[in-house]
């Protein structure tokens, strides 16, 4: 079945998705994808497990394709560019990632944490740079109030919600344009989701999020946008309050319903 509404949003685009289609092997993950998402708002990725919403994004940053088998077609266009003919270090600079579990790297301290981005770019700081660039980072987390007396400490010393957001940190370093978060509160208590729902709402000032959230009352509190994914095909895409509302398709209504998830 095709997807019965999908919204053009209002204001500046900053991905618009084509006919994208997302292959393990060949088996389909993602169908025939398209709609356009947003510049500086908060797009939520809805749907029940195995919909293909972690695919989708991974999609968003050329991560898809390391996966041995997988391939992707179609076009995805970050203001007007097709990322999948651009260079993937590129495109991941652009489009930086947040995963479901906090990953800061084990061995560094949260000082170089954050800066590890540039190392993988192979792009050397000055030092008065580096120190300015980790502030603003952290800054930008929430977190550098927090840590600003330990930053030689390594970044597994800190709390489970304060490592992931020193993993936000980390990719807003790099100062990308679209910032893509997998599921970033699911291994949080919920202390640490409050913290990290409010950086949500405040980062979007300066950069777009696509967000993934199997938390459907997250998704009504964060996000500008809501798309629906099921069964690896986009049912519906439109703004969160109207989704929540008055959903225009019967398999959108049953998910918010809590008839399968």
């Amino acid at each position: 079945m095709k997807a019965s509404t999908i919204h053009e949003p209002k204001g500046p685009i900053i991905f618009d998705i084509r006919h994208l289609w997302a292959y393990y092997n060949d088996k389909p993950a993602i169908r025939e994808v398209t709609f356009k998402i947003p510049e500086k708002k908060v797009t939520a990725i809805m749907g029940p497990s195995g919909c293909g919403k972690t695919t989708f994004i991974r999609c968003l940053n050329r991560l898809h394709e390391l996966t041995p088998g997988a391939r992707v077609e179609g076009e995805v266009l970050l203001r007007g560019q097709n990322i999948l003919e651009l260079d993937p270090v590129l495109v991941r600079r652009k489009v930086g990632m947040v995963f479901q579990r906090p990953n800061p790297f084990p061995t560094m301290t949260i000082y170089d944490n954050v800066l590890a981005g540039y190392k993988l770019l192979g792009q050397k700081l000055k030092r008065e740079e580096a120190d300015a660039t980790v502030e603003e980072a952290l800054r930008k987390a929430a977190l550098w109030e927090e840590v600003k007396d330990s930053l030689h400490k390594r970044g597994t010393y800190l709390s489970g919600g304060q490592q992931q957001r020193l993993c936000i940190a980390r990719a807003l370093a790099v100062k990308p344009e679209v910032l893509l978060m997998d599921e970033p509160t699911s291994a949080l208590d919920p202390k640490s989701t409050a913290k990290i729902e409010e950086l949500v709402v405040e980062l979007k000032n300066t950069v777009t999020i696509v967000i993934v959230t199997h938390n459907i009352a997250q998704a009504g509190r964060v996000s500008d946008y809501t798309a629906f994914f099921y069964l690896g095909e986009l049912v519906e895409y439109a703004p969160t309050s109207q989704i929540f509302t008055v959903p225009q398709d019967p398999r959108t209504e049953e998910f918010l319903k809590g008839k399968f998830g």
